[in-house]
């Protein structure tokens, strides 16, 4: 216990729980203009505003759909009795939502939200338990077209951003779902050989795959599925090697969405990656994740779910982006891109006896939006520390209003 200005308080309570942290000062302004920056491209697009709630009935995000698993949720129970959690992903909770408030709409819907996700992180590693989403989803159409789109405004979003490397990987969940079935492997050993792709290890494959009875074709793609995506043409590599429609379908559909990128002249952006396999398991199409140069975790990443509407009543194919701002802005900060953040915040300061001059100018420039702090300086106080502050703060100027009236601009 620490003791301050005659109270008793426990220092300890100064800090925050592991997995979770303070934001404030510049780095909040910063992240608050690249979300503007983000959603209003969104708008452009097309994208309007949902709102969904911080936590939810336990069976929104249950395994079976395939999101976070249970003992990655914070969980908690109402008075009720009822076991619920906070948000792990919005995407559940956005078709829970269209599945009850545009039931009947047969045409596409086009919705973006901001909001915090809940992932317990096991020993912490250095990773945030809550984190901040931009996310768009473009539900009621299948075409590869908007997942062109979809793409694009990924690639937009982030050039908006400030940033400048960064490259989106684009695979498709039915390349590898089409590959393991052909193969007749057993669900240990689809589990075992996810984590091996994953973690691009085509030895550990071939390891894997050296007694079984596999196709010779369908062996040699899934042990070249972890570096597949730097052949020269690798879509043609699987399509010579393999039966399954599913496959054959998934690579056409990259193909088809390969053409469609070049329409939007962005294919400069995009890498294959057959080995990619979603983090998701409700993903069933084209998936991808973006990267920047020297960073491990993706900034973006989205894909086509067009099974996972059903399970809340409403039949329709969907495919998303989010945009992981927390990431976004390490990367943002390791490229040492500065974001614009406005330097026109002003301090009007009065005495007593000019409080009605420094309301009328204080009302002015609110009104012509700009920020004013209105602030009566203290007869004992030096204007040289209301200076010091200002700077501290950010600050443009000080209209400093003396005691006969006269308003002078220090600039800072």
């Amino acid at each position: 216990m620490s003791k301050e200005k005659g109270h008793d308080f426990d220092a300890s309570l100064l800090f925050t729980p592991e997995g979770v942290r303070d934001v404030f000062g510049r780095e909040c302004r910063e992240r608050n203009i690249i979300r503007r920056i983000i959603r209003q491209e969104m708008e452009l697009y097309g994208f309007q505003d949902i709102r969904t709630p911080s936590y939810e009935f336990f069976d929104i995000f249950n395994q079976e759909r395939g999101t976070v698993p249970s003992n990655q949720m914070f969980k908690f129970f109402d008075q009720h009795n009822n076991t619920l959690v906070l948000r792990p992903d919005h995407t559940p909770q956005i078709a829970r939502c269209v599945a009850r408030y545009y039931a009947d709409e047969d045409r596409q819907l086009r919705l973006c939200y901001t909001g915090n996700t809940f992932i317990h992180r096991s020993g912490y590693q250095g990773k945030l338990s809550e984190t901040t989403q931009i996310g768009a989803e473009i539900i009621g159409d299948s075409s590869s077209d908007v997942d062109g789109e979809m793409l694009t405004l990924t690639i937009e979003c982030l050039k908006k951003s400030g940033l400048k490397h960064f490259q989106i990987d684009l695979g498709h969940a039915g390349v590898f779902r089409g590959l393991v079935r052909e193969a007749g492997l057993g669900r240990d050993e689809i589990i075992k050989l996810r984590s091996f792709i994953e973690n691009k290890n085509s030895h550990a494959v071939e390891t894997l795959l050296s007694d079984r009875d596999i196709d010779h074709g369908v062996r040699e793609v899934l042990i070249r599925l972890p570096e597949i995506f730097a052949d020269e043409s690798p879509l043609q590599f699987v399509k010579d090697r393999v039966h399954d429609e599913e496959t054959l379908s998934a690579i056409d559909r990259l193909e088809k969405l390969h053409e469609i990128l070049e329409g939007f002249d962005m294919h400069s952006y995009v890498t294959l990656d057959l080995g990619m396999l979603g983090h998701m398991d409700y993903y069933t199409g084209v998936i991808f994740k973006a990267y920047t140069y020297g960073s491990g975790e993706a900034i973006a990443s989205g894909g086509r779910y067009d099974a996972l509407m059903a399970q809340f009543g409403k039949d329709a194919p969907a495919v998303g982006v989010v945009f992981l701002l927390d990431q976004l802005m390490e990367a943002l900060s390791t490229e040492k891109v500065s974001v614009p953040v406005p330097h026109e915040d002003i301090l009007v300061l009065y005495r007593s006896a000019n409080r009605s001059h420094a309301i009328e100018l204080t009302k002015k420039l609110r009104e012509s939006g700009i920020p004013a702090y209105l602030m009566r300086k203290n007869a004992e106080t030096h204007l040289d520390d209301y200076k010091a502050y200002a700077i501290r703060r950010g600050l443009k100027e000080i209209r400093y209003i003396d005691d006969t009236g006269e308003e002078s601009i220090i600039s800072l």
